[in-house]
């Protein structure tokens, strides 16, 4: 299981494996078998490690070092370290810097690093400042292992090379150079490297292993020799000064000064971005600027630290900064005799909109403040200075040289004027006015010197056709060329009542009322074409006059007729309906009768009575007392009468649509449903006026006023008592209601029971029987409860009527049970315990009294 342990977590990356450092710190080799050993070997291989990578990789992981020793000895015994001949099975062992390795590499230098989870996040005003470190977004500036080993690779304790000798003769080393800075060869011996270059290493063991191969030797050797880098060691860097995290940090050998900057988030807010200098033995050897990697990409990577190498941080030399008309508004690091050319290419240089002739520029002066400005000659020549601010303005928002043309020409806009524009020219650019033009009337608006203005009148038509001399424009003259249609109130004509698309039409001139009833989709089948008016507005009112109606005499089919009525602006055509003309009205008869179903009523005075007979009347098992006539009330939301004909036109279109053989007339009529179904259903003003509305809104205003009254539940049907026994003996009597639109009457099968609810002991359904009164079916529910109000038990019948209980002269009088009935008995609802204060003052009245009923008889 320990084993297990251990492969597990050399295999497998920190982030994605919990295997406990305890359990890997205490792992004994001596304990593990040679089988074990080999397993482990053959896991790591797997995995990507080589035998002397996996030794690494204990170390690091927290194995101590006896037993990494150990566990070497163990792996030279079993032959599974060192040289050997060149072989497919050795070599596939030792694979260049995998990506695997690299990875545990990268996790295991990650680790050291410290945590950034308390560093504030701002977005700071100072040019490069988030560069090295932001929560949303990092530049790691990683090292890529994969590239080749540069030749100046200084070589130090910790790595590892890989020796190919190749040609004649065949050979490959794999050694790690110890802390005294030797490379252990087999059967070679120490090689020193540490401290040199991989190129320089590379001419010391080809001179050492010359020795046990001659063709190395001479100007043309037949054997060759090739040295590269494994893994790569690791280097501890101090990184002091001005810095958000100092301290120290381990990191790759192949780490750049930007790799050490990012460990510990880059310089403060008080650190310098333009002077970061590597000192090394007590000396310094490089200085890294950091703008010339954010302006120009430049990053000096090809420096690269070594061991106890130390980057100072040290505070900035000097700052200034630049508002306005920059790409990059932020506080700069300047440098001495740096000019006002470098600091604008620090600043990503100017705008679109940015005023470039004068830079305007606030200095420290000793002990005030003095303003100077730039022109664009001297942006080379002027030094900036620490504490300056450059100011980039704008542009004025004025124009040179414009005139604008606005209203009834063909293209409105802004033009050039140039050398003696004139009005007519400028109308021409604009491809001349618009057929609506007003040419009576002009306006130039003119912008004097002085930022007046005054209004020019001319007459357009007079200039155009030369009987009046032509006007020369001015910088920022607006020329208006009005419409007609702007001096006018916009005319119209409506048309209300029964046509197909009511409502607003546009006015034109020598329209006719045909012309208008076309333009509204035509007559409605209900329109009265013998009553149709028109509504004329009075141009001349007198007091209490509101207009003047116009009778009007069309034709049927909208044909022309001689002296057609013409229509006048703002005039309202009204068409009314035909008398008594509605849509077919349908009722519904159901439950016991002989022909159940819907019936159409046949007049306006057709009762229930006639209904009942054409459906054939009552069957056997009727129960004509428990008749119910359910009826909409007001406020029941019936289609109109323009969307039952939209419904029934969609029908028809359906019932087309599924016949494969129409005429050549039914599919002429298709394409006009498909037409006359794409448009919303048009309703006039009349059609859309809801009088129940208003009840309904007066209804809900009374229970929202009365804090003691439950608010109204408005419904669109009821049901009616009625008595069918009396109709049928006596129709046409005042028990026969005429029937109206959406009637159902419902006649139920014949009833044995009667049901039991409200406050009695227990409700049921109690079977009925005659000549019983209300106590025998109070006394079959368990009779009355506690709380119980006996005196307003009321029943409902089976046709919807109640009765309720009466009395006379003390004694109660419960109503009869029939069949289908149902017996309501209310509660008094819950008993309120008197409180005590209530009870003394009880007690005092009832004493008061007593005392004065006994001074009385006294």
């Amino acid at each position: 299981m320990l084993l297990l342990s251990l492969v597990l977590f050399f295999a497998v990356p920190p982030t994605a494996h919990s295997q406990s450092m305890a359990d890997i710190a205490n792992i004994k080799v001596d304990e593990l078998s040679d089988e074990q050993i080999k397993e482990l070997v053959r896991r790591a291989n797997e995995a990507g490690l080589s035998e002397s990578e996996l030794l690494q990789m204990a170390q690091v992981r927290g194995v101590p070092a006896t037993e990494v020793e150990k566990l070497r000895i163990r792996l030279e015994k079993l032959s599974l370290t060192g040289s050997g001949t060149r072989s497919t099975a050795t070599a596939s062992k030792r694979e260049p810097r995998s990506q695997a390795d690299l990875n545990f590499i990268a996790q295991d230098i990650l680790k050291f690093q410290p945590d950034f989870s308390g560093v504030k996040d701002e977005i700071s005003a100072v040019f490069g400042s988030n560069l090295f470190y932001n929560k949303n977004r990092r530049l790691s500036f990683e090292p890529n292992l994969n590239m080749a080993t540069p030749k100046n690779y200084v070589v130090g304790p910790g790595d590892m090379l890989y020796i190919d000798v190749y040609g004649q003769s065949e050979q490959y080393y794999e050694a790690t150079v110890n802390p005294d800075g030797f490379l252990l060869l087999d059967n070679i011996g120490p090689v020193s490297v540490s401290g040199k270059t991989i190129e320089e290493s590379t001419g010391i063991i080809r001179n050492r292993l010359s020795t046990y191969y001659s063709g190395l030797r001479g100007a043309n050797p037949n054997t060759f020799l090739q040295v590269t880098l494994g893994n790569v060691r690791t280097i501890k860097v101090h990184l002091v000064g001005e810095l958000r995290l100092p301290g120290t940090f381990t990191l790759s050998a192949f780490s750049s000064v930007f790799n050490a900057l990012y460990a510990a988030g880059g310089p403060n807010d008080n650190g310098t971005m333009r002077n970061i200098k590597v000192i090394r033995d007590g000396k310094t050897v490089s200085t890294i600027d950091i703008y010339t990697f954010l302006v120009e990409g430049i990053a000096s990577l090809d420096f690269q630290l070594r061991d106890q190498d130390v980057i100072l941080v040290e505070p900035f030399i000097s700052r200034v900064s630049v508002i306005g008309e920059v790409k990059r508004p932020k506080i700069f690091e300047v440098k001495e005799n740096e000019n006002f050319d470098q600091l604008l290419k620090y600043a990503g240089g100017f705008t679109d909109e940015a005023f470039r002739d004068r830079i305007n520029v606030t200095r420290i002066t000793g002990k005030e403040r003095a303003v100077s400005d730039i022109y664009q000659n001297q942006f080379a020549i002027f030094s900036v200075k620490g504490g300056d601010q450059y100011t980039v303005g704008k542009v004025l928002n004025r124009f040179a040289n414009r005139v604008q043309i606005k209203g009834a020409v063909f293209r409105e806009g802004n033009y050039a004027l140039t050398e003696g524009l004139t009005l007519v020219q400028l109308i021409r650019n604009a491809d001349g006015v618009r057929g609506e033009a007003n040419l009576e009337r002009a306006s130039i608006l003119r912008t004097n010197e002085d930022l007046s203005t005054e209004v020019l009148s001319v007459n357009l038509r007079n200039i155009l056709n030369g009987s009046q001399s032509d006007i020369s424009l001015q910088r920022e003259d607006v020329v208006r060329v009005s419409s007609i249609y702007d001096l006018k109130e916009e005319i119209y004509v409506q048309v209300t009542g029964e046509v197909r698309n009511p409502g607003t039409y546009p006015y034109s001139s020598e329209m006719t009322v045909e012309d208008l009833i076309v333009l509204a989709g035509g007559l409605r089948e209900a329109a009265n074409i013998n009553d149709i008016e028109i509504a004329r507005r009075l141009v001349n009112p007198e007091v209490g006059a509101f207009s003047e109606l116009v009778p009007v005499q069309i034709n049927a089919d909208l044909s022309l007729r001689a002296n057609p009525i013409a229509m006048a602006p703002f005039d309202n055509l009204i068409i009314r309906r035909k008398p008594n003309f509605t849509l077919e009205k349908l009722i519904q008869v159901e439950g016991q009768i002989n022909s159940p179903g819907v019936f159409a009523v046949k007049s306006a005075q057709e009762r229930i009575s006639d209904v009942i007979r054409r459906a054939g009347g009552l069957t056997a098992f009727a129960y004509p007392k428990g008749a119910t006539l359910i009826r909409r009330t007001e406020f029941y939301e019936t289609e109109s009468e323009q969307i039952r004909r939209q419904r029934n036109l969609s029908d028809l279109q359906q019932k087309m649509l599924l016949d494969p053989n129409n005429t050549e007339a039914q599919e002429l009529l298709l394409a006009r449903l498909f037409q006359d179904l794409g448009k919303t259903p048009a309703l006039d003003a009349m059609e859309t006026a809801s009088a129940s509305q208003s009840k309904r809104d007066a209804i809900t205003g009374i229970s929202e006023t009365k804090s003691n009254l439950s608010p109204i539940k408005i419904k669109q049907t009821e049901a009616v008592a009625i008595d069918l026994e009396s109709i049928l003996k006596n129709p046409g009597s005042e028990y026969d209601l005429i029937l109206e639109e959406g009637d159902i009457i419902s006649i139920p099968r014949q009833l044995q029971t009667v049901r039991m609810r409200g406050d009695v002991v227990y409700p049921t359904t109690v079977r009925h029987e005659s000549a019983r009164g209300m106590k025998y079916y109070i006394n079959q529910s368990g009779g009355f409860d506690n709380r119980a109000n006996r005196k307003r038990t009321y029943v409902v019948y089976a046709n919807g009527e109640v009765a309720r209980t009466k009395s006379f002269l003390g004694l109660r009088v419960f109503p009869g049970v029939e069949p289908g009935a149902e017996v309501i008995v209310p509660t008094k609802g819950p008993r309120i315990p008197l409180r005590p204060g209530e009870l003394v003052g009880i007690s005092t009245g009832l004493a008061t009294l007593l005392l004065i009923s006994s001074q009385i008889n006294w």
